[in-house]
């Protein structure tokens, strides 16, 4: 029986035909692999290239779409609110965002299932060893913190994320200013003598422009998540989407998907306000002039589409000093984004070292006068 009709028959896992055992996937080889005997089986690859939707800014369900392919609870954490999505069969032990062991069962997902994942490239043991290089180099820490060995518990985390694509006709007007540069002549006053002089003065013609400008916008990725700060995860999201393949359950085997907490309209609005912002900066480009004023845009957005799509991500979190600091690794690039303790001592020589450059620079300015 191949591992695809089994996942159907019990689907909240992946037998081993040889041993019986439990099939997870497996980083290295990207197949699935048997914890106990090493048996690998391959993942079938159903959709190569992720589909787009239409979207509905109502935020309706099509049942279809809403098959995972192996059965899935939803958990909450009491300590951090944190929404996860785990095979039916599993009890979490901790929480993965915040370590808690406190978890409340949320009864059966009611998530559109993702188009796409991009399955993770990093093991743990890889991930591990990015971190260990990442704090050690570190501005301002403390040295006993760059040495010593943090304990953590990694834990691998689909991170849920829209993408949207849109066609975009923009209508603009605004006033274009060009720098001009005349002599005049002018008057002063030295040694009570009156002199004249000439200086080249700059001045700015104005003059009203409008025009239209079109651009499409292909795979703006937008977190669906509101567990994690926006800024760690924003450094995170250097994804290849290029390799992204579509979703098959498989993939989730010995690792947690979290549920999306940001709904496709939200999502939308998130991207829209990118999408103007970027706008904004080539019709402006597109003015030209030396200075634009009293610019104004209306935008048409045509074609508009989106993908709900998983992304891998190492969480971990870690005590220094009784305080709990957080950190995140890329599953595919293995690049490393979290908070580390800061040591006062480095700072303050840091400043204080500045501030002694900065006088020195003074003191000479001022000796060369």
């Amino acid at each position: 029986m191949t591992v695809e009709a089994k996942a159907k028959a019990e689907p909240t896992g992946f037998p081993c035909p040889a041993c019986g055992g439990s099939l997870a996937f497996d980083s290295e080889s990207q197949n699935l692999k048997c914890r106990y005997c090493g048996r690998e089986e391959t993942i079938e690859h159903l959709l190569e290239t992720p589909a787009e939707h239409a979207l509905d800014l109502n935020d309706g369900q099509d049942d279809e779409r809403l098959d995972w392919g192996l059965a899935q609870q939803a958990i909450r954490c009491e300590s951090c609110g944190g929404e996860t999505l785990i095979p039916a069969h599993r009890t979490a032990g901790e929480c993965a965002f915040c370590g808690s062991p406190k978890v409340l069962a949320q009864g059966d997902a009611r998530s559109i299932r993702p188009e796409s994942v991009i399955p993770f490239q990093i093991s743990k043991e890889e991930a591990a060893a990015s971190f260990k290089k990442w704090k050690r180099k570190r501005w301002f820490v403390p040295n006993a913190f760059k040495r010593r060995d943090v304990r953590s518990e990694l834990t691998g985390i689909y991170i849920p994320f829209w993408t949207y694509d849109a066609d975009t006709v923009s209508a603009y007007r605004a006033e274009r200013g060009d720098y001009h540069y005349r002599t005049e002549t002018r008057t002063r006053v030295v040694d009570g003598k009156t002199e004249t002089y000439t200086e080249t003065v700059r001045y700015t013609v104005w003059r009203w422009t409008r025009g239209t400008y079109g651009r499409a916008f292909d795979d703006i990725l937008v977190p669906a998540s509101k567990q994690h700060e926006g800024k760690l995860l924003e450094r995170l999201s250097r994804f290849d989407l290029s390799r992204l393949v579509g979703y098959r359950p498989e993939y989730l085997s010995g690792f947690i998907a979290e549920r999306y907490t940001v709904s496709r309209s939200e999502g939308w609005r998130s991207a829209q306000e990118r999408m103007d912002d970027q706008l904004r900066r080539e019709i402006i480009r597109e003015i030209g002039g030396d200075e634009v004023r009293n610019l104004s845009i209306y935008t048409a957005y045509s074609s508009v589409t989106y993908k709900h799509i998983l992304l891998p991500v190492w969480n971990a979190s870690y005590t220094y000093k009784n305080k709990l600091y957080r950190y995140m690794v890329n599953g595919q690039t293995g690049l490393v984004t979290g908070r580390v303790p800061r040591s006062p001592v480095k700072i303050a020589l840091f400043v204080l070292f500045c501030l002694t450059i900065a006088l020195l620079a003074l003191y000479l300015l001022g000796s060369t006068e």
